[in-house]
């Protein structure tokens, strides 16, 4: 792995990020957002968990989930890039949305789905 696996990141299951936009779409316009004006500044809503995991324990967690009982060898000499990158979710949880998908269970999810088209 690039890296020294420090670094964190935040990961959403796919459907969950395509319920959020079902979600938002049905539920929400422009005018809701924009608080009476019409300034699109801070109208975005970040869609995400809220929550972030190191790359070495996102690793460890894959490695369980799948079986593997190789070593994760970490490349320190490569960069580690940005070390945190998390979503400020206030206004989507603000909203009435949550993620129904743990990163565990999607990862789960993934994999489950690879073995099933693998063997197509």
């Amino acid at each position: 792995m690039w890296g020294s696996g420090t670094p964190c990141r935040e990961f959403i299951y796919s459907e969950d990020l395509a319920d959020a936009c079902v979600y938002i779409m049905e539920r929400f316009d422009f005018k809701d957002l924009a608080e009476g004006g019409t300034d699109i500044r801070n109208t975005h809503i970040n869609i995400g968990i809220g929550k972030d995991i190191s790359i070495k324990k996102l690793c460890e967690m894959i490695k369980q989930i799948i079986g593997f009982e190789g070593h994760i060898v970490f490349d320190t000499t490569k960069p580690d890039g940005t070390m945190r990158k998390l979503l400020d979710v206030e206004k989507l949880s603000g909203l009435g949305w949550k993620a129904n998908v743990s990163l565990t269970n999607g990862i789960q999810k993934t994999y489950e789905n690879y073995l099933v088209s693998s063997i197509k």
